[in-house]
């Protein structure tokens, strides 16, 4: 239960600063205009992206098992790309706009959805592996 706290403080971290980075990428404060609400959407979102690639990500990634060896794999970049599309898309069930990305809609994909999404997930993984390993050397996790 800590390691699943501890990692949605971290994906909610990383969600932050992917929405100051990169402009496509935005959440919108839940349930009201303040700050806590919007805080709520961070660690909302955080906790779906956890369970998404908890749950989903392992199956794609045995699925994709020769993708990644043809690719070198380099495919976990568009892949996990894909898993921020299916975020957003979960999250869009919640409220319209608490995780949105500039063209992805209910009804289909923009290619420069996708690359947003490739982006995001790229600035994803490095902050989510520079925060793990603070938290690994402070012996939070």
């Amino acid at each position: 239960m800590k390691r699943f706290l501890v990692g949605t403080v971290i994906n909610s971290l990383a969600l932050w600063l992917v929405t100051l980075i990169i402009p496509a990428i935005k959440i919108s404060p839940w349930g009201g205009e303040e700050t806590w609400n919007l805080v709520v959407s961070f660690v909302l979102v955080g906790m779906i992206f956890g369970l998404v690639t908890a749950i989903i990500a392992p199956v794609i990634k045995v699925l994709a098992f020769p993708l990644y060896i043809l690719t070198f794999g380099l495919i976990s970049v568009v892949i996990n790309g894909a898993m921020l599309l299916l975020v957003a898309w979960i999250s869009s069930s919640f409220e319209a706009d608490l995780f949105s990305i500039d063209g992805a809609t209910l009804s289909g994909v923009d290619s420069a959805a996708f690359g947003w999404a490739i982006l995001g997930a790229l600035v994803m993984s490095v902050s989510t592996f520079l925060a793990r390993a603070a938290f690994k050397a402070m012996r939070l996790l």
